[in-house]
């Protein structure tokens, strides 16, 4: 009789193993979706990661976040995918629902749409939840508690995310209603003090743990006037356009003319990389310098000016005519150009 119990006990558990629940994580790379996941992991769940790419937050803005992402999905122990959000990305900050941060960050309307993401995969793989590292009061903009629960409300989760390192502050949620999970196991952090994480960081053994602060480049403000500026010129820009923001010195020309200067090596590669047939590049030839794009309806118009403003952040001598090399649609032809003075173009700059 001992035996058959004995027996009977260790299939139950094994059982029990082989149903553990499955959860979703919104994984970013930072210290708070690491600690979201090991927290669900500690209480017995099977967690699968989400790491969403965007035209300003992806995983070749020069931050290297796409390698901290992988590396972060193994040390975790946990599945990742990847999802990204191009056009329908760049629809939504047309116009987006809940208006933009200080930068040009749509912050709410961009988590609802990571959560909705999340939900794709939560449905496809039979989760039931999701989570993220989100703590309450953190950020300005999609991290108080309206804006949670707006974006529950939009992506239609209601009562299905986990917001483990603040849920002893928020409300009950369907899992802990239905008993997966425990009220007494969530944190109870508010705020933007790391002291709590960076405690939990030792006790998880997280070893050299991520600075706070987003990857987005839509909330660094100096990013944000130039995304303003693009949008406010096109109806709908391209990827090929918003790469061109993340590199050199914009100026605005006239309305459907823009001049951007690369400000080192890997910004003039990146500029030549980014070209298109109509666009101009312009480098001075006999010195080291930038290499310009000029882009828009009328960039012939600007040739000159746009030789001028080079030449200025080049090494060539001020005050003597330099040797300026044009090239378009596969054809180069060569202008000469004296410094611009600050004063003529200054006020272009975005």
């Amino acid at each position: 009789m001992y035996d058959v119990k004995f027996v009977y006990s260790n299939f139950d558990f094994f059982n029990m193993a082989d149903e553990k629940k499955k959860v979703v994580a919104l994984l970013s790379g930072g210290l708070d979706s690491q600690l979201a996941v090991r927290m669900m992991q500690e209480q017995g769940f099977e967690v699968s990661a989400v790491a969403i790419k965007t035209p300003f937050c992806d995983f070749d803005c020069g931050r290297g976040c796409g390698f901290e992402i992988r590396e972060r999905a193994d040390d975790l122990n946990v599945n990742l995918k990847t999802v990204y959000l191009g056009d329908e990305y760049i629809e939504m900050l047309k116009h987006p629902k809940h208006g933009i941060g200080a930068g040009f960050n749509p912050c709410v309307d961009c988590r609802t749409m990571m959560f909705d993401a999340a939900k794709k995969h939560m449905e496809e793989i039979g989760a039931e939840f999701i989570i993220s590292g989100e703590v309450l009061g953190q950020r300005p903009m999609s991290q108080h508690a309206p804006s949670l629960r707006t974006i529950e409300k939009d992506s239609g989760l209601i009562g299905k995310i986990v917001r483990p390192l603040s849920a002893g502050l928020l409300p009950e949620t369907d899992p802990e209603k239905n008993g997966l999970i425990k009220r007494e196991n969530l944190g109870m952090i508010k705020g933007r003090t790391r002291r709590a994480q960076l405690e939990m960081a030792k006790k998880y053994g997280i070893e050299n743990p991520p600075n706070a602060g987003g990857g987005c480049l839509l909330t660094d403000p100096t990013f944000g006037l130039r995304a303003k500026d693009l949008f406010s010129h096109i109806e709908t820009p391209t990827i090929n356009d918003i790469d061109l923001l993340k590199v050199g010195r914009h100026f605005r020309l006239d309305e459907q003319t823009k001049f951007v200067v690369g400000r080192n090596k890997d910004e003039n590669e990146m500029i030549k990389a980014i070209a298109l047939p109509d666009d101009i590049l312009l480098q001075v030839r006999d010195h080291m310098g930038p290499v310009s794009i000029l882009r828009g309806k009328n960039a012939d118009m600007y040739v000159k000016f746009a030789s001028s403003i080079t030449l200025r952040y080049s090494d060539a001598p001020k005050g003597i005519q330099s040797t300026i090399t044009i090239s378009k649609n596969n054809i180069t032809n060569e202008i000469t150009a004296e410094h611009a003075e600050e004063e003529s173009y200054i006020k272009f700059r975005i």
